[in-house]
């Protein structure tokens, strides 16, 4: 290869623009600016896409929030159930029964 001749120039100047590419891919592939031919900065714009998905996402985030609440709920139903539960078992063991395991007295209103 002739280091002086013109081959040497342009191959100088294909490596650079295939890098400069390879670059600007990656960088719109992963979401960042691409850079434009004098080293400026060009903002992606939104497609409709990506305002379909950041809606989306909002929406699934408010469900979760939603969902997250009904379940603090539920824990507060579970575990305030549990503390009379130990009161009610040793309330049946009280109870007289037929034989059966049934209690005699069953129009006996429950503790809620």
């Amino acid at each position: 290869m002739d280091w002086g001749g013109p081959s040497f120039i342009v191959a100088i100047i294909a490596i650079s623009t295939i890098g400069w590419v390879v670059n600007n891919w990656i960088r719109a592939k992963h979401g960042y600016e691409l850079e434009d031919e004098w080293g400026g900065k060009t903002p992606r714009g939104d497609s409709q896409e990506t305002k379909r998905l950041k809606q989306e996402n909002r929406e699934l985030h408010d469900k979760l929030d939603a969902m997250q609440d009904r379940m603090i709920v539920l824990e507060k139903i579970v575990t305030d159930r549990g503390y009379s539960l130990a009161d009610e078992i040793e309330a049946l063991r009280d109870t007289p029964t037929a034989g059966n395991g049934i209690p005699l007295n069953l129009d006996r209103k429950q503790k809620a």
